[in-house]
C-alpha cells in the first residue's frame, strides 16, 4: 500500500494507452513507454506512487504544466518546455495514483554517455543551451515558475528530421541497458551521428515534479546535488537564479564530459570507523569540540568546499546567513581548515585538465562565471546569458 502501481506490458489505461515497456523507475514514480491507440503514437506515462502526500505533489505538477500549456499559446519560447498531453487518476491495488502523459524523448544524459571523454561538440552545446535558456526565460518571466531541477536527465531530445527517430530510440535503449555499447565507426553513438544529424536535434526542458511558483516555494530542499546552487546548499531563500546556477553546471558538463562540482564525502575530512556508516566524524583543529555530522550534511560541506576552491571565498554576508556558519566558517568567511583546499581557476581547469586553448577557455569561463555569482541578485538571468558573446558566436 502506498507504493508503485504494478504495471505490466500490455496493460491498457483509460481504454486508450497500452503499456509497452518501462523506461525508468524513481523514488516517486515509474515512467513507461505507451502506445496511444487513438492517435497511433508513442507517449511516455509517468505513474506516481500512491503514498499519502504524493497526490498533492502530483497535482501541483499538473497545475504547473497546465500553466505552461496555457502560456505557450502566447510565447513560442514555450516550445522549449515539454507538453502535458493528458492526466487522470486511477485506483490500483496499492491505492490511489495520478498518471501524467508527456511527449517522448531520450534524455541528454543518454547522448552524453556516448561522448564520455571529450564532452559534446561545442556547436551542439551552444545550440542546446540557447534552447534551455530560452525555455527558462519563458518559465521565469511568462509562467513565474522555478524549475528547481535542471540537469542532463531532465533535458529531452527530439528531432523533426525523419532520419533521426531511430537513432534517438537507440539512445533510449542505450540508457535502458547501460552495459551495452552501441557499435559504430568509433565504437559509440557519438560517431554514429553525422554533425548535420546532431545539429538537427532539438531539446526540451522536462520534469516539473520539483518545480514551484516564484512566489510560493514548496520546499527548502531542491535540485540534484551536483547542480545545487550555493543558496540552496546553505538553506537560504532561493528564486529563479538557482536554475541559472544549475544551467552553468550543465553547460560545463556538456562541454567537458565532467561535473563542475561532484561532491564526495571524505575528500577533506576523516571517517571515524568506530561509528555507524550514517554518521561521519570531522576533526577541525580550529574547533574546540569534534563535530559529528550525518552523510547529507557532510556531502553539503564537501560541496561548499569545492565551490570555494573554484570560485573563491564566499562573502561574509552570505556565509554567515547559514544556520551552521559558525561551525564551519571563520570570521572572514573562509571555510575552517582552508589549508586543505586547493584553489583553482575555471580557465585553468579547462586548459590544464581538458586541453582547451587559453583563448577558448577564457571565453567559456566568461560565459559561466556570471551564472555562478554567489549573490543570486547579481547572477546573470536567462535573458542575459542568451545575449552573451560566447553563446551567440
Amino acid at each position: 500500500a502506498g507504493g508503485h502501481h504494478p504495471m505490466q506490458e500490455g496493460e491498457v489505461f483509460n481504454t486508450r494507452y497500452q503499456a509497452l515497456r518501462q523506461l525508468g523507475c524513481g523514488a516517486f514514480a515509474t515512467v513507461w513507454l505507451c502506445q496511444d491507440m487513438r492517435r497511433k503514437k508513442q507517449v511516455a506515462v509517468k505513474v506516481l506512487k500512491s503514498r499519502e502526500g504524493f497526490a498533492d505533489t502530483a497535482q501541483d505538477e499538473v497545475t504547473l504544466l497546465r500553466c505552461v500549456n496555457c502560456m505557450k499559446k502566447k510565447d513560442r519560447a514555450g516550445e522549449n518546455i515539454i507538453s502535458l498531453l493528458d492526466d487522470f487518476r486511477m485506483i490500483g491495488e496499492n491505492g490511489f495514483h495520478i498518471l501524467l502523459w508527456r511527449v517522448l524523448g531520450p534524455s541528454l544524459r543518454c547522448l552524453m554517455g556516448n561522448y564520455t571523454t571529450q564532452g559534446l561538440p561545442l556547436p551542439f552545446v551552444k545550440k542546446s543551451l540557447q534552447q534551455v535558456l530560452a525555455g527558462l526565460h519563458f518559465l521565469h518571466k511568462r509562467c513565474r515558475i522555478i524549475h528547481a531541477d535542471i540537469k542532463p536527465e531532465n533535458i529531452l531530445l527530439y528531432g523533426h528530421d525523419k532520419s533521426l527517430p531511430r537513432l534517438l530510440m537507440d539512445t533510449l535503449d542505450c540508457g535502458q541497458r547501460t552495459h551495452v555499447k552501441l557499435k559504430g565507426a568509433g565504437g559509440d553513438l557519438g560517431n554514429h551521428l553525422e554533425e548535420s544529424d546532431l545539429m538537427s536535434i532539438q531539446v526540451k526542458i522536462a520534469d516539473l515534479g520539483s518545480a514551484c511558483w516564484t512566489y510560493k516555494p514548496f520546499s527548502k530542499e531542491i535540485q540534484t546535488q551536483p547542480y545545487r546552487a550555493l543558496e540552496v546548499l546553505l538553506g537560504l531563500d532561493y528564486g529563479t537564479p538557482a536554475d541559472i546556477w544549475s544551467t552553468a553546471c550543465l553547460a560545463f558538463e556538456m562541454a567537458t564530459g565532467e561535473c563542475l562540482f561532484d561532491p564526495q564525502p571524505g575528500k577533506y575530512f576523516s571517517r571515524d570507523d568506530g561509528r555507524t556508516p550514517s554518521v561521519l566524524f570531522i576533526s577541525l583543529t580550529e574547533v574546540s569540540q569534534p563535530l559529528y555530522l550525518d552523510v547529507f550534511s557532510l556531502l553539503c560541506l564537501d560541496h561548499v568546499a569545492r565551490i570555494i576552491e573554484l570560485l573563491g571565498r564566499i562573502p561574509a554576508q552570505i556565509a554567515f546567513s547559514w544556520n551552521k556558519s559558525t561551525k564551519f566558517f571563520s570570521r572572514p568567511g573562509a571555510l575552517l581548515r582552508l589549508s586543505r583546499l586547493c584553489p583553482r581557476s575555471l580557465t585553468g581547469t579547462l586548459a590544464d585538465r581538458h586541453g582547451w586553448s587559453p583563448r577558448a577557455a577564457a571565453a567559456f569561463a566568461a560565459f559561466l562565471l556570471p551564472a555562478l555569482h554567489y549573490a543570486p541578485e547579481h547572477r546573470a538571468s536567462a535573458a542575459q546569458s542568451l545575449q552573451h558573446a560566447w553563446i551567440t558566436a
